[in-house]
């Protein structure tokens, strides 16, 4: 427990702050559902438009250091790949 009053401050601030960062990870991967089920349905223009939306998003939560900026690229080049094998097999 916290013996002093900023003590007691930064455990207010690390709750809000993980409540914060725990809501910008989980709507990340609710829009990277939304463009997996996209690119099943064959709704490629619907899945340029989420992979813009996830970029915006991942580059904004790497900044903000909810995750790394390696790992907001790595998964943003996961799935521009995913979707650019499934147009060049759509063709």
């Amino acid at each position: 427990m916290a013996n002093t009053r900023s003590a007691e401050k930064r455990i207010r601030i690390t709750r809000k702050r993980t409540e914060l960062n725990r809501r910008r990870k989980s709507e990340i991967k609710t829009y990277i559902k939304k463009f997996n089920l996209a690119l099943e349905n064959g709704n490629f223009d619907e899945a340029k438009e989420l992979l813009k939306v996830i970029d915006k998003k991942l580059k904004r939560a790497a900044h903000k250091n909810v995750i790394h900026k390696n790992s907001a690229s790595r998964k943003l080049s996961r799935l521009t790949k995913k979707l650019n094998n499934k147009l060049n097999e759509a063709v």
